[in-house]
């Protein structure tokens, strides 16, 4: 099956009151446990890939990788560049095939954002492919920049609805990334602390008002952090602390039902998959053989996403609808 576009996938999903699990990758394992995963359970599948991951891993293979997925897969997959942070990155995906990249402005003076993402959606329009925009700014380590490196906000600025309907009008983003108390990493919230759903009806709302209909809302920051992958690393080795905390899976399920169409989730994968590591590193310390300690890290993930799709975002099953 060729790739296809998230426009379709967000239409679908929309009806179905479910949503689409957007899934960072950066190398091999990685995305053979994603794909083999929604492959099973026939789930819908976005796949990621960030300005940091086409650094660490080459365009060429990660493409090259896409190719072999899409190839051994029957599922409908979508290619989408995750918070691309100028108008020449995201025009070179373009360029490239993805059917789907982010401009993320959030960061710009709001007319500034509007401007940019306007520019990048023109392109993106002429040339087969869809954009995501993102108004408000999360909280934790931005674009993909890791948690000790890089960018790393410590307030979040949260989005308005008025504003969200302004920017979707003036730029013609075919989703948009919202800010309602997300955030990047492992560490995003002290103690027992939910998403503002009562602000993400509101933004809901006020596209529905304006003429935009059932208007796709995007969820970053969503990892869940879950406790026992947490422990899975810290007791073969590991030492991320006990202030490790994400977004409820509660949250999300109602987050889709509202109208969230995707769900971004990377944190996860990477705990998932250390874990993986550190646990064959620890159960036998003379390994030496990569495959010996990546396949279970690539089993771990497997069944990671396995949940996401089946318990969470509720897609699994509707990869043909």
């Amino acid at each position: 099956m060729p790739l296809t576009h998230t426009r379709d996938l967000f239409a679908k999903a929309l009806k179905g009151k479910y949503a689409l699990g957007a899934f960072n990758v950066n190398n091999m394992e990685l995305l053979q446990a994603i794909a083999e995963a929604c492959e099973e359970k026939k789930a819908p599948l976005i796949l990621q890939i960030s300005k940091g991951a086409r650094k660490y891993a080459n365009p060429v293979y990660l493409k090259k990788l896409i190719e072999a997925a899409v190839s051994l897969t029957t599922i409908p997959i979508a290619v989408h560049l995750d918070h691309g942070d100028s108008y020449e990155l995201c025009k070179e995906c373009i360029d490239e095939g993805f059917t789907s990249v982010m401009i993320d402005g959030s960061h710009l003076p709001f007319e500034e954002n509007i401007e940019l993402s306007k520019k990048v959606v023109d392109y993106a329009h002429q040339h087969d492919s869809v954009v995501e925009g993102e108004l408000g700014q999360l909280v934790g380590a931005q674009h993909d920049e890791g948690e000790d490196t890089g960018g790393y906000s410590k307030s979040g600025v949260y989005t308005h609805p008025d504003e969200a309907v302004k920017f979707v009008q003036a730029t013609g983003v075919d989703s948009l990334a919202i800010a309602i108390g997300n955030s990047h990493g492992a560490y995003k919230f002290k103690g027992e602390q939910h998403l503002d759903l009562e602000r993400l009806k509101a933004i809901k709302k006020a596209l529905m008002d304006n003429g935009l209909g059932d208007y796709p809302l995007v969820l970053h920051g969503a990892s869940s952090v879950p406790k026992h992958l947490v422990k899975i690393i810290n007791d073969n080795g590991g030492n991320l602390g006990e202030d490790t905390a994400g977004v409820p899976e509660s949250d999300i399920e109602v987050a889709r039902r509202v109208g969230c169409a995707k769900v971004n989730i990377d944190t996860d994968l990477r705990l998932a998959f250390t874990g993986g590591i550190r646990k064959a590193f620890q159960s036998d310390p003379k390994v030496f053989d990569p495959r010996k300690y990546l396949d279970p890290a690539r089993e771990a993930v497997k069944e990671l996403v396995r949940h996401k799709v089946e318990n969470v975002l509720c897609c699994a099953g509707h990869a043909f609808d």
